[in-house]
């Protein structure tokens, strides 16, 4: 699969830090830059070959908009922007996908798969499933360090400012289920407010509850049920 340069421009820290968590979770990807304004993004594509620019509308002195209009060859463009009524404009720019904030890993996901859609046509499945699930993640664990398969994963469940990852054995570690299931690729679910399972681990669905394959039993919330049925 072929390696795919990109840039980050968002004046917010913290809307940077998720695009980075995300873009490192995918081995295909390689973070060239990480912006703040549209000048530094400029400055880069001077320099660098850019495959993909994920780029923020509202920015100060040049918006993401008014640098789209000055670029005459342009890499493939995600606009990332809390502003839902720029969409039109953005897509009459010619962008590949427009992901409104706050986004999960999932539809960052699927807008990564129609840059790869233009780049490499008809991406074969097992590859696309092998990049999903075979990933490792390294956790904090007590005063340890531990690498995780994230196939082996069954579920996830919260506990507190901590959570609990359940594989043939279980490590906790310290940080919320939201904060680590944005690291996670897609095939991670989220079925309650305090669980989140492997959809590969899914056995069948009982009522309100899950099934695992090790026959692992979990509730299913009811704001979730309706988002899990989609998904089957």
């Amino acid at each position: 699969m072929k390696t795919l340069n990109c840039i980050i421009a968002d004046d917010e820290p913290i809307a940077r830090q998720i695009l980075e968590s995300y873009v490192a979770n995918l081995p295909y990807l390689s973070l060239v830059a990480s912006c703040a304004n549209a000048f530094e993004v400029m400055e880069v594509l001077q320099k660098d070959s850019i495959d993909v620019l994920f780029l923020d509308i509202n920015m100060p002195k040049l918006s993401g908009l008014s640098l789209l209009k000055t670029m005459q060859q342009k890499p493939y463009v995600i606009i990332t922007t809390a502003y839902p009524e720029y969409a039109v404009e953005g897509f009459e720019l010619s962008v590949t996908d427009y992901l409104l904030k706050p986004f999960s890993l999932e539809r960052f996901l699927k807008a990564i798969s129609k840059v790869q859609q233009l780049v490499q046509p008809n991406p074969t499945l097992p590859e696309t499933t092998k990049e999903d699930t075979t990933k490792t993640l390294f956790v904090k664990s007590d005063k340890k360090i531990i690498k995780l398969n994230l196939k082996a994963i069954t579920h996830i469940e919260a506990y507190g400012n901590y959570i609990k990852i359940f594989t043939d054995a279980m490590v906790l570690t310290p940080q919320t289920l939201t904060e680590f299931l944005e690291k996670l690729p897609s095939n991670f679910l989220r079925i309650h407010k305090s669980f989140a399972i492997n959809f590969d681990q899914l056995k069948l669905i009982d009522g309100n509850q899950v099934v695992l394959q090790n026959e692992t039993k979990l509730p299913i919330g009811k704001s979730y049920r309706k988002i899990i049925l989609d998904r089957i």
